[in-house]
């Protein structure tokens, strides 16, 4: 339909080549709602007169139950929508629905219209994983665990905190995906190929119809900068690397060296031939789709950097990352949420290998800093107390009075304050006075929890003012249709 200029048609394996319509299928709704914005802004601005508007938006009214058919001959979605308005509407009418339009604003409003509803979808199902991850650190607020760096044993901690950790990770992906959508919700419907058009259209007007906050004003910008898909697809690769982390750690812990967590059977796979295996396949799968979705955003922006100003096709490339990146991590937060409810804690394994560890170290350290003694003096007498505990393979609590004697050596602090010290030190004690704020001391956990808690409330609030007011938006779109069909 769009080769006027040329001689011939498409070769069958030339149209393959060039199409897209396997990839638009996502956004054939998008591409319906904004034809039909753009005809009655037509319409109202007498471009097109109300007869011809009321055949194409009952024409495109009729397409939203519409299966569309990849084998059409269609270069993609946008051509074989318009010509099935013209089969229906007839070309006297329906061939004025793309005035003062082109593919290239036509195909960047779909893609944006499609984006900010998976943003929509993605926050909600981000907040239902921090709830989640609050949730089950709420019934965990006394399960003491060893906290690690460098994968080593490095402080008592609880598992509550590790939980509110990663609820804290994902609440900046919920801010970061927040603050796109602004950025996304830009409408560049009316902007033409690339320089605007001269019929007196009024661009703000189906900017608002559509529900976006305001226009993306330059043409030439509108229609050929695809930086908004790499911010978003930059997004989801930060969001999908924090949960390939959560994931690591629970591959590692729900091994029978570590024995800390256990996945629920549906998320996990046995082996072909070994029958006691329970493989975390889910995790193992989340650390690669995790590199799928930065290897999308790899070709996003491998696909943007060389091109000239004004569209390319070679933009048509990159709306399949799109997809596949919004429909990973939808999926992935979905299968998180629910592994998160259903995660069984070995509370016994974690605090015995957490007791079994000379982890209170740091706190004797600290006891013998409040006496008036130098960090780096204190520092060095629990590191001595540790190595002594060692070699002679007992906690720090076991050595004798001697082993303490040779850990104050050239220090002038009295060996008998150490041994006070030592005796009063539990891994539970030393929890209780961990008081620095955001740490992994009690009282810190229930007033952290209460807090998590009321950010996720208003955070539900903002997100859903702003879904309704692209629903308000929409809803009345559909009056104006109906009164005119």
């Amino acid at each position: 339909m769009y080769r006027s200029r040329l001689g011939n048609d498409l070769s069958d394996i030339t149209l393959d080549y060039v199409s897209s319509i396997d990839d638009d299928n996502a956004i054939a709704f998008y591409d319906i709602v904004g034809s039909q914005a753009h005809a009655l802004m037509l319409y109202q601005q007498n471009i097109i007169t109300k007869n011809d508007a009321k055949k194409i938006l009952s024409s495109l009214e009729t397409l939203k139950d519409e299966t569309f058919d990849s084998s059409s001959g269609a270069e993609d979605i946008h051509e074989l929508i318009e010509s099935l308005v013209i089969k229906r509407a007839g070309m006297a009418s329906g061939g004025k629905m793309h005035t003062a339009r082109s593919r290239n604003d036509q195909v960047v409003l779909d893609i944006r219209m499609k984006i900010r509803d998976d943003i929509n979808i993605i926050c909600n199902c981000l907040l239902d994983t921090i709830e989640a991850l609050v949730s089950v650190a709420k019934n965990h607020q006394k399960t003491i665990m060893p906290l690690y760096t460098h994968l080593q044993q490095a402080q008592a901690g609880l598992f509550s905190h590790y939980l509110l950790a990663h609820a804290d990770v994902l609440s900046r992906d919920f801010q970061r995906l927040y603050g796109t959508f602004e950025r996304i919700n830009q409408s560049p419907l009316g902007a033409g190929p690339v320089g605007g058009t001269s019929i007196p259209i009024d661009r703000h007007s189906t900017a608002k119809m559509l529900g976006f906050d305001d226009l993306v004003e330059n043409s030439i910008d509108a229609t050929s900068t695809r930086d908004f898909v790499a911010e978003y697809v930059s997004m989801i690769s930060i969001l999908m690397t924090n949960l390939s982390k959560i994931a690591e750690d629970f591959v590692i812990w729900s091994t029978s060296e570590f024995s800390f967590v256990e996945l629920a059977d549906e998320f996990t796979s046995p082996s072909s031939v070994m029958p006691q295996k329970k493989n975390p396949d889910i995790l193992e799968l989340t650390r690669g789709k995790t590199a799928e979705v930065i290897g999308n955003l790899t070709a996003i922006l491998t696909t943007v950097k060389g091109l000239a100003s004004g569209y390319g096709r070679d933009l048509q490339q990159i709306k399949s990352s799109i997809w596949s990146t919004s429909k990973i991590s939808i999926n992935t937060l979905l299968i998180f949420k629910s592994m998160l409810l259903t995660l069984k804690v070995n509370e016994k394994q974690m605090k015995k290998v957490t007791e079994s560890s000379n982890l209170i170290a740091l706190d004797i350290a600290e006891k013998l800093v409040q006496e008036g003694i130098p960090f780096r003096v204190t520092h060095k007498i629990a590191g001595s107390l540790t190595q002594l505990a060692h070699l002679s393979k007992k906690p720090i609590s076991k050595l004798t009075p001697s082993d303490i004697k040779k850990s104050v050596v050239d220090t002038k602090v009295d060996p008998n304050l150490v041994s006070e010290i030592i005796s009063s030190i539990t891994v539970v004690s030393s929890l209780k006075e961990r008081k620095s704020h955001g740490s992994s001391g009690y009282d810190e956990q229930k007033r952290m929890i209460l807090d998590r808690l009321k950010k996720i409330n208003d955070f539900r609030t903002d997100l859903t003012h702003r879904e309704n007011k692209i629903k308000s938006s929409l809803e009345d779109l559909k009056k104006q249709i109906d009164e005119i069909i």
